[in-house]
């Protein structure tokens, strides 16, 4: 692993030099191609993810066919953290849906990692409850809020994990990231356009007015914001 990608990932950032140390040896750098698909419903995880770039959705999928998104993860947290310390099945797909690089390690070197630090397991069981969280406030955001308001805080929540402006998102991804049918997807992106909140064009989104944006969102991005930095800013 290269040393200065450890600084572009929160997870790896937090860690004390001595327990990077316990798992640095084992580390690998792999590219998260756009629309791969890292772990399924029901299968066990054999590597967690710690992106230093793009972003994953973790996405569930109905009896009816429909996928909504209920968390993403990017570069200030990992997937599967919570994986190395009960049980390994997935309960949802992890899908990248921006492209990007992550450092990858086995499962089992990490539950091995954390069996020698309360600290490393303290830091494991922060991060796998962040997504936790974020999870469920887009249960109760996708059952309350109207479309439009939450439109708005998935793209601030890209914004904040991509560091970019500009996104290349299919009306599918759209629909699944806002809990909404594919049809309403163009609505909503206009209605923001309108706004002057966004451009959006063949599925090219770009970022005009964050501070609109902003004023457009839910509350659930600023709660959930709130969350994760409590979560994995906190001394440990």
């Amino acid at each position: 692993m290269e040393t200065d990608l450890r600084s572009t990932n929160g997870f790896l950032a937090s860690l004390p030099d001595d327990e990077f140390e316990l798992i640095r040896p084992h580390l690998l750098v792999a590219d998260l191609n756009r629309s791969s698909v890292l772990i399924e419903v029901g299968h066990p995880f054999k590597n967690v993810f710690m992106p230093h770039s793009g972003v994953i959705s973790l996405v569930v999928k109905l009896l009816g066919g429909e996928r909504i998104e209920i968390a993403m993860v990017g570069r200030d947290s990992m997937l599967g953290a919570l994986s190395t310390l009960g049980d390994p099945l997935s309960f949802c797909e992890a899908i990248v849906l921006i492209p990007g690089v992550a450092s990858i390690l086995d499962v089992g070197r990490l539950r091995t990692a954390g069996s020698q630090s309360a600290h490393l397991r303290e830091a494991l069981v922060r991060h796998g409850q962040a997504v936790l969280a974020q999870a469920q406030q887009a249960a109760a955001c996708n059952a309350v809020h109207p479309v439009e308001g939450r439109f708005a805080r998935c793209l601030l929540r890209l914004r904040d994990l991509s560091g970019s402006d500009s996104f290349v998102l299919t009306q599918e991804q759209i629909a699944e990231m806002i809990g909404s049918r594919r049809n309403a997807v163009s609505l909503v992106a206009n209605a923001l356009q309108n706004e002057g909140c966004l451009q959006y064009r063949r599925g090219h989104i770009r970022i005009t007015n964050p501070a609109a944006l902003r004023k457009t969102a839910c509350e659930c991005y600023r709660a959930a914001k709130a969350q994760y930095d409590r979560l994995l800013t906190s001394d440990m």
